[in-house]
C-alpha cells in the first residue's frame, strides 16, 4: 500500500511497489484523462506533473514517490476546463485524432508555469511530446496564445 497525493487528495493505492504510476492514475485512482502510448517514456501521452514538474509517469514506480509529492493529471489541471491552455486548444481546435493531448497540454502547463513567455525555440526545446498527427503548429500557436492570456 503507498499513500500518493493525486489532484490534492491522498489516495491509497493498493499495488506493487514497481507499479508505474500511470497504472496507479489509471487503474487504482481511476483517473484515465493520462494516457498510455509507448510504455518507454518517449512519447508523452502519459505526462502528469510532480511537484510542478512535466513527469512520464509510465515507467516511474510508485515505490520511487512519497505521499508529501504532489501529482496533477489532466482532471486536477483545472475542475472546469478553464485553464488558459485548454480554452487556447479549444480556440485553436489543436487536436485532430486528441490521444496526445492530454500529455501535451500537462507538457505545456509545466512549460509556461517555468517560462510565462516562451519564444517558438523555447516552445520547440520543451515540448518534446509526439504527435502522430502532427498538430506541432496549432500546439505552439495555443501555447502561445495562452501565454498571452497568461500576461492579462
Amino acid at each position: 500500500m503507498v499513500s500518493l497525493t493525486i489532484n490534492g487528495t491522498v489516495r491509497e493505492i493498493d499495488a506493487e511497489p514497481d507499479t508505474p504510476l500511470l497504472w496507479a492514475i489509471r487503474e487504482q485512482a481511476g483517473l484515465t484523462g493520462t494516457k498510455y502510448g509507448c510504455g518507454v517514456a518517449q512519447c508523452g501521452a502519459c505526462t502528469v506533473h510532480i511537484d510542478g514538474l512535466a513527469t512520464r509517469s509510465c515507467t516511474l514506480p510508485i515505490s520511487a514517490l512519497s505521499a508529501d509529492q504532489k501529482i496533477v493529471t489532466i482532471e486536477g489541471l483545472s475542475p472546469d476546463a478553464s485553464h488558459p491552455l485548454q480554452k487556447a486548444w479549444l480556440e485553436l481546435d489543436v487536436p485532430q485524432c486528441g490521444y496526445c493531448q492530454t500529455g501535451q497540454i500537462m507538457a505545456a502547463a509545466a512549460l509556461l508555469q517555468a517560462n510565462p513567455k516562451p519564444s517558438d525555440e523555447d516552445i520547440v526545446a520543451e515540448m518534446s511530446n509526439i504527435c502522430r498527427c502532427g498538430t506541432y503548429n496549432r500546439i505552439k500557436a495555443a501555447i502561445k496564445l495562452a501565454a498571452g492570456q497568461n500576461r492579462g
